[in-house]
């Protein structure tokens, strides 16, 4: 791949990394790496209140911002449904409160190898489903609840979305879906042209999946969102993507697919950035336009 076309910014920090695949590691060892980097660097901006709390049994971070405006945001990290954590997240979620004004709920989904499909996803039902049906016991209004997840995050936040879109009463608002995982087939041209790309390789989505996934159906909609049978009713819908990720092609597939279907969907691709970008806005400039558009995003939306 010709790495010209990386935005220096972005270059600069894949430079900092040693080079090592997640998927040449135990678990164990690919968090703490994991865990380190995303971690370094600045906390983020300050909150009015963050609070540690359970819903529906699972851990969650509450972050009200000075500014809340009564909606709120539910947070899926992403790692690969087995890395990251709320405290790997934790700077993007002060970046996403402070910016749009909404509560954002960082949800501590269980992890595989240990829980494999479909825990996190059920985990991640099961907090949306609470915020929909009794967000006023959580200062929110329960009518204005958008969802966003980067990478396995996005795969859980579109998995949701389709699992929310028919129910009674108040739904999902608007999702932000941040080069999201969200084909278990991997077959997608992007796999081929970014095998070897800079911070996610094929391989290590292999290595991903094969601890998720588990023995079941890469067809399961609630693994594999893309290959849901029907896409109207679905909230508008944003897809972010970066140009040098093999997960490009299947977000931006499954953003015309939501709008064949009606839904209002627009996908964003990002020039000379990598997977994980997301994470960078205290030193990248497109990832600093990412959270920038992302919390106006949501802003209007919500």
């Amino acid at each position: 791949m010709d790495h010209m076309t990386v935005h220096p910014d972005i270059q600069q920090i894949l430079d900092g990394r040693d080079g090592a695949r997640f998927s040449t590691m135990p678990v164990d060892e690919a968090r703490v790496r994991h865990f380190e980097g995303a971690t370094s660097g600045p906390p983020g901006p300050d909150m009015a209140e963050i609070t540690d709390v359970q819903i529906a049994g699972v851990p969650v971070r509450r972050y009200r911002p000075a500014s809340a405006t009564g909606a709120s945001v539910v947070y899926f990290h992403g790692g690969g449904w087995v890395l990251g954590s709320i405290e790997t997240h934790d700077r993007q979620c002060r970046q996403l409160a402070d910016g749009s004004g909404a509560t954002v709920f960082n949800v501590e989904y269980r992890r595989a190898p240990e829980h494999p499909f479909p825990a996190a996803y059920d985990d991640a039902v099961a907090v949306t489903r609470h915020l929909l049906e009794d967000g006023t016991g959580l200062v929110i209004d329960p009518t204005r609840v958008g969802l966003v997840g980067d990478s396995a995050g996005g795969n859980l936040a579109a998995a949701v979305a389709l699992e929310c879109r028919h129910r009674s009463g108040p739904g999902i608002r608007a999702q932000l879906l941040v080069y999201p995982a969200i084909d278990a087939e991997m077959t997608s041209a992007s796999y081929e042209e970014n095998a070897d790309g800079p911070f996610l390789s094929r391989d290590e989505m292999r290595w991903f999946y094969r601890h998720y996934q588990s023995d079941h159906d890469a067809r399961d909609w609630r693994l594999s969102p893309t290959h849901a049978e029907d896409f109207s009713g679905l909230p508008p819908t944003l897809v972010v993507t970066a140009e040098l990720d093999p997960l490009r092609d299947e977000g931006e597939a499954y953003a015309d697919k939501l709008a064949a279907a009606g839904v209002r969907a627009a996908a964003v691709r990002y020039a000379g950035a990598s997977h994980g970008f997301f994470g960078w806005a205290h030193r990248a400039e497109p990832s600093r336009q990412l959270m920038t558009q992302a919390t106006q995003w949501l802003r209007a939306e919500l």
